[in-house]
């Protein structure tokens, strides 16, 4: 079992364990040794960040413990996640790093790791680095320490990979579109991409100060967006969350589109393009129910897998697969990127705005969700709410109450210490039921 790493790297509050400068030295000289092959000088791993005070310590912390064993650190300063894995591939790097919580408050922090490919690690090699960071590395000798400075074009790169994506003849001309940056990494890139396809732009949550990413605003908090959309009577929005890997869409009525819309949306035009590989869509088991009807109506398959994009990701790659994500608006399209990008989904969505004529709030319910309730419950340090017998009787009643009315999903978070209580069920009543007595269990544990 991993340790340090969760569900998409290592994460918690800041300037506590294990998101301190010391452990983040530690982290640095771990993956630095893991990643360095031999003893030339030809060694480089890419640094990005979002807008977090805290980035700052981390940032340099990282930087220490990686050149102390001989990598020669590129500093991209705040990009969006996605731009890491294409930085890391593009620059020939042997690891590419991004510093940041995501969707978390200003207060959190964490540090996420690509590969040479610009994939995410898998669970062995982070389990490999674990064992480095206990054990402790040998630095390099002094005529091999390597070298650290800044890349000043790297959002300039990735906002010309990211309208690659794209036909070259598509322009968002006449396109009034709201966009939501969270304040984060994405707050001048975003911008920047929509006005330069043509679009007429309306953005906010673009002034961080370090403290107020994802505050108030964002892809887990649309409301300003959406009030936004409406007040300037603009044709759509799109919420990013702090590093940009994620996207929900706002139509010009307001109405919020999660992942799950935009990935049926995306599924239904590409299979009819002839553009879907394998006729599936990859999914992890949180999509919606109404997901796999809709796409079943169209004779295309939804693969399941576990919570976290780089599992999509992993199927992905396995099956041949060229669309997935999460119902939380992580996209990935991997003829394009190597991991979920937000703005990029969103540019995708307008594309399909401007081919078919149609309006945001056309295209954004592709389908009726089947009900779905999710309710987290906190539990302290030690304890194993899940493994008691009092939890796992309500979870075995609720199943049994479940059976061919629905589906139950329970998940411990692999980035807080929360219990995940998740249902879905024609019956309301049935639904509110079932999770309401799973919970109430799990709260008399962990109280």
């Amino acid at each position: 079992m991993r340790k340090l790493f969760g569900t998409d790297g290592v994460r918690g509050t800041a300037n506590t364990h294990p998101i301190t400068a010391e452990m983040a030295l530690r982290i640095g000289a771990a993956v630095g040794r893991y990643f360095r092959r031999d003893q030339s000088g030809a060694h480089r791993v890419v640094i990005g960040k979002d807008t977090r005070l805290s980035g700052y310590m981390l940032e340099n912390a990282l930087t220490a413990g990686l050149t102390s064993t001989g990598m020669n650190v590129l500093l991209l300063g705040p990009v969006p996640t996605p731009a890491v894995g294409l930085m890391t591939r593009s620059m020939r790097a042997d690891l590419g790093v991004m510093i940041s919580a995501s969707h978390n408050p200003a207060d959190d922090n964490g540090i996420k790791f690509f590969g040479p490919d610009g994939y995410k690690l898998s669970d062995q090699a982070e389990l490999e680095i674990e064992r480095l960071i206990e054990e402790g590395v040998k630095p390099a000798q002094a005529q091999n320490i390597g070298r650290a400075r800044r890349v000043d074009d790297a959002r300039f790169r990735y906002g010309e990979r990211v309208k690659s994506s794209l036909s070259r003849d598509l322009r968002l001309d006449g396109l009034k579109v709201v966009v939501d940056c969270a304040n984060g990494a994405a707050h001048r890139t975003a911008p920047e991409v929509l006005w330069e396809l043509g679009a007429e732009v309306i953005p906010v949550g673009i002034a961080p100060n370090g403290k107020n990413i994802n505050q108030n605003c964002g892809s887990t908090n649309p409301q300003l967006a959406a009030e936004t959309v409406v007040a300037h009577g603009a044709d759509v929005g799109i919420c990013l969350d702090g590093d940009a890997d994620r996207v929900v869409m706002v139509d010009e009525l307001g109405q919020v589109a999660d992942g799950d819309q935009l990935m049926a949306l995306l599924a239904t035009s590409w299979a009819q393009a002839d553009r879907l590989k394998g006729g599936a869509l990859v999914a992890t088991v949180m999509s919606n129910l109404g997901l796999e009807r809709h796409l079943a109506a169209r004779g295309l398959r939804l693969e399941r897998t576990a919570v976290g994009d780089r599992y999509v990701v992993e199927r992905m790659r396995e099956g041949g697969f060229n669309l997935g994500g999460e119902q939380s608006g992580h996209i990935v399209m991997s003829d394009y990127a190597t991991t979920g990008d937000g703005l990029m989904a969103g540019l995708h969505f307008l594309a399909e705005m401007v081919h078919s004529g149609r309006k945001a709030s056309e295209l954004s319910v592709q389908f009726e969700t089947v009900p779905q309730l999710l309710k987290n419950v906190r539990y302290g340090e030690g304890q194993a709410p899940l493994e008691t017998a009092s939890v796992q009787a309500a979870i075995a009643d609720a199943e049994a109450r479940l059976n061919g009315q629905g589906r139950l999903l329970i998940r411990k978070s692999g980035t807080e210490p929360l219990i995940r209580v998740m249902a879905e069920c024609e019956d309301d009543a049935l639904l509110t039921q079932v999770v309401d007595g799973i919970v109430a269990e799990v709260e008399a544990v962990a109280s």
